[in-house]
């Protein structure tokens, strides 16, 4: 079962339940070991080894994508769009995460949300993306969108998101450290027909 995620600024979270995962750790303070590692994509405010390292024990296993996996030591996993793993009873998928019309993040370059799938309950961590197609195919419980626009959706569109993830929770992320504010949270908030948890940053 889920029992907490923990929203540690920017695109950053920390998932416990069976296993305690972490996603694209960045500028952490105090760190629990990881179970599993999850990073997303090679932009530094996302991909930092300095933080994965702080996080690793014996037996962490770190997902990433292709471009990633050789600035980290250890367990390393790579997965592409439309790959999944598992990580004994936790099941792993990654979806694509795109820009449509802004530069930094193509297509090409095969970066991932992911879907984790454990105790039962179905999380998608978007990634750096935008409103895309294949949203309409991703089902979660919980669904982690970004909201600070210029290189992510807006909260207009991660609103338009939601209607198609359907999810029962909806938490904003990326924004309040390099682009967006709370105020980008909130109104997402208010054009969602689902649940919104705004959570307060731990760091």
């Amino acid at each position: 079962m889920i029992e907490k995620i923990g929203w540690l600024g920017h695109a950053s979270f920390k998932i416990e339940g069976d296993k305690v995962i972490y996603i694209d750790p960045w500028k952490l303070g105090r760190a629990e070991p990881a179970d599993i590692i999850l990073v997303t994509h090679s932009h530094h405010d996302h991909c930092s080894p300095q933080d994965v390292a702080k996080l690793q024990k014996e037996g962490t296993v770190i997902v990433t994508v292709a471009d990633c996996a050789g600035e980290f030591r250890g367990d390393v996993r790579i997965l592409k769009p439309g790959d999944s793993l598992k990580v004994d009873e936790v099941a792993i998928e990654a979806v694509p995460a795109y820009n449509t019309d802004k530069p930094n993040h193509p297509k090409a370059n095969g970066w991932v949300g992911f879907i984790i799938e454990m105790g039962g309950s179905r999380i998608y961590h978007a990634g750096d993306t935008d409103l895309i197609p294949e949203m309409d195919e991703i089902r979660a419980d919980i669904a982690l969108l970004p909201v600070g626009g210029t290189y992510t959706m807006t909260a207009e569109e991660a609103a338009q998101a939601a209607e198609r993830i359907k999810p029962e929770v909806a938490i904003p992320m990326h924004y309040g450290e390099i682009v967006g504010s709370r105020a980008d949270a909130e109104r997402f908030k208010r054009l969602c027909s689902c649940e919104v948890r705004i959570l307060e940053p731990e760091r």
